[in-house]
């Protein structure tokens, strides 16, 4: 991926104030051990700003052209207007030839991957700082290893840029590796996981798919993996290899459920970031820095994560569970209705993704359905789409129909977009109450009849994923809810 690699290595050297002036890049129809003279390839080239096709051909016919812009290459570092090299599976003997000879006979300072093109490219005697070979790199770090050789050589203050990429990535501050902790962004992303497991117990309930019951087990015991791999991704910043310090780490700490996932995952993903930068400043191969990224660094989160953390957040999260069902169990009607007038409150004011989301997977783990994923169904959902199927129907402006359209089919077909009722509910005072008594009485009777269930799925479907006997209950609750909002 030719450009994804140039977008890492602009971020990268823009970072330590470096400019890329010149590329040379033939691109094969496939890895190189496998291709032939025959085989489909393309020359790029560097316009300035980005990288360009300049010819397309056999790779014997690209690897001619090729050679005219490599004698380019050349005349410009024998003129000095080259300062450092970085390479990626070069040939040294081949369409590289001028430009290495011409490194070799300036020295300037190289950085690059590929075995067989590093040990050519060394014999001739040139500048090489770091090398490596292509198995296990990655386009990142393949970009840091060779800024930071260069850096380093050249005196630069440079702090690799990990997590954001591109032309402002230089701009973004990543000194702080906590700012890259975002748990709703890790919750939401999860959340297709709780689905399908929610999908699962629906569909084992069915005569003859009563195995499907073992697949809900394994989900629920997967879980802590996918949010363990989701936060180290995005925590670390390192792509593919996060995602593996987050999976060993949560392989090991999977008792500690999804509270314990979340946790571990983060410490794997500062223990893999914090690994791979003392690496790259110490010239380590790319290879290794990924092994010991991904591998240390998720064994290490994981030992930690399995005997000192999981024991302590799997107790919180039970705990938590164990509060929502005495509320429930004290007072029923007035848990569900209370629930339902404050769930609003909650969105609007941004708690919702901070604190609600993360207890209706907390539920939806231990059970496979949520009190709390009830009345975002009912409370939400459904509010949210009879205030839009009113104004769809009875609209009180010219357009309002036409905006609220969208909305309305958007909540009771994939069960989210509760947004679209903002504009109705934040230019009327009446609506806005509306919108809280309708939720107070979707959550009573949620409450009332002992609902749990789960919303993000189409309204149709809700009532068929909601605990033993207690569909035809959440579908009046749903109904209720629509039908007040709607009123």
């Amino acid at each position: 991926d030719l450009p994804a690699m140039m977008k890492e290595l602009c971020g990268q050297t823009k970072a330590a104030d470096m400019e890329i002036v010149f590329v040379q890049y033939v691109l094969a129809s496939g890895s190189l051990d496998n291709v032939g003279p025959d085989s489909p390839a393309t020359l790029y080239t560097w316009n300035g700003t980005e990288v360009q096709a300049v010819f397309q051909g056999t790779l014997t016919e690209v690897n001619v052209e090729a050679e005219k812009v490599d004698a380019k290459l050349a005349k410009k570092i024998d003129d000095g207007e080259i300062d450092g090299v970085m390479f990626v599976s070069a040939s040294p003997d081949g369409a590289n030839r001028q430009a290495m000879e011409a490194c070799a006979r300036t020295k300037i300072p190289m950085a690059g991957t590929g075995g067989s093109g590093v040990a050519l490219t060394q014999n001739m005697g040139c500048n090489v700082l770091s090398a490596s070979g292509t198995t296990g790199t990655t386009n990142r770090t393949r970009a840091v290893a060779f800024t930071t050789a260069l850096a380093k050589y050249w005196k630069i203050k440079y702090m690799p840029v990990i997590g954001n990429t591109g032309e402002n990535a230089a701009s973004k501050a990543e000194g702080n590796i906590w700012k890259r902790i975002n748990f709703r962004g890790i919750m939401m992303t999860s959340l297709p996981a709780f689905i399908a497991m929610a999908l699962c117990l629906a569909c084992s309930k069915i005569p003859g798919c009563g195995s499907l019951s073992d697949v809900f087990d394994t989900l629920v015991n997967s879980i802590p993996i996918v949010i363990c791999a989701i936060a180290a991704k995005q925590v670390s910043g390192l792509d593919e290899v996060g995602v593996v310090a987050g999976i060993v780490a949560g392989i090991l700490a999977v008792d500690g459920g999804i509270l314990g996932g979340l946790i571990i995952g983060i410490l794997a993903g500062v223990l893999a970031y914090y690994i791979s930068v003392f690496c790259f400043r110490h010239n380590v191969p790319g290879t290794t820095v990924n092994i010991a990224s991904g591998g240390l660094g998720g064994l290490a989160a994981g030992l930690v994560g399995k005997f000192l953390i999981a024991p302590v957040a799997l107790w919180i999260g039970n705990g938590i569970c164990s509060l929502i069902n005495m509320c429930i169990d004290y007072n029923a009607l007035l848990a569900g209705a209370v629930a339902g007038v404050l769930i609003w409150p909650a969105i609007i004011g941004g708690v919702y993704h901070a604190a609600i989301l993360p207890i209706v997977l907390l539920e939806m783990e231990e059970m496979g359905f949520s009190f709390l994923g009830a009345i975002d169904m009912t409370g939400l959902v459904m509010v949210s789409a009879g205030i839009t199927l009113a104004n769809i129907i009875l609209p009180k402006q010219k357009g309002e129909a036409a905006v609220a359209l969208p909305g309305c089919i958007i909540n009771i077909c994939f069960g989210t977009f509760v947004e679209a009722s903002y504009p109705f509910m934040f230019s009327n005072k009446i609506v806005f109450a509306g919108a809280l008594a309708s939720a107070t009485v979707g959550g009573a009777i949620v409450g009332l009849f002992n609902v749990k269930g789960t919303a993000y799925v189409p309204a149709v479907l809700a009532p068929f994923m909601a605990n033993e006997g207690k569909g035809p209950a959440f579908a009046v609750a749903m109904i209720a809810a629509m039908g007040c909002a709607f009123a």
